[in-house]
């Protein structure tokens, strides 16, 4: 899908790419954080397994954020649209460099626990070992930080969504619809 031009303003939405970048971290940001609510809650016996999942998810969640980023300084991304006010304009830009700033620095400070750990990263045909013994001095200390910001990215997520339906459903405004998959634009 080609993104839709404006012939004064530019594009009026994301390319697909773009699209898909947002939407699969989307999806991974609560696939894992899912995991990691429910960590405490697993038996012994799969808490290991679930653990590498919630690792290997949080890297391929750095992994698209670095995608996204790179792709982002690359694409130009289409104008708010006239309508938005003064507010949401100036808002915009520090709230979506605070959420990358947190997704790669929350998926940095969980490999750091992960490794201090003493676990192992399981990629199915690939065991990653650092050979690390765990340390609680370090892992501890990390763990704790790494939870505190995923509940402060879950919050701002939280916002940025609820801002998206508000412009959406309340102000009319088109903004969410720059970022959804559609082929009619208004």
């Amino acid at each position: 899908m080609a993104r839709t031009l404006n012939p004064s303003t530019g594009p009026v939405a994301y390319g697909p790419v773009a699209m898909a970048l947002h939407w699969a971290i989307a999806a991974l940001i609560v696939v894992a954080g899912i995991l990691g609510l429910l960590h405490d809650s697993w038996p012994k016996a799969t808490q290991a397994f679930w653990i590498n999942i919630h690792a290997v998810t949080g890297l391929l969640i750095l992994a698209l954020v670095a995608a996204r980023i790179w792709w982002r300084l690359r694409h130009t991304p289409p104008d708010l649209p006239p309508d938005v006010g003064e507010f949401s304009a100036r808002l915009s830009y520090p709230v979506h460099l605070l959420l990358y700033a947190l997704l790669l620095v929350i998926p940095l400070i969980g490999i750091v626990t992960f490794v201090w750990h003493g676990r192992v990263f399981d990629f199915g045909l690939v065991r990653l070992d650092f050979g690390v013994k765990s340390n609680r001095a370090v892992f501890h200390p990390t763990e704790n930080l790494h939870g505190y910001l995923a509940y402060a990215l879950f919050g701002l997520a939280g916002l940025h969504a609820l801002a998206a339906l508000w412009h959406h459903l309340v102000l009319r405004d088109g903004v969410l619809m720059r970022m959804w998959p559609s082929s009619k634009r208004t």
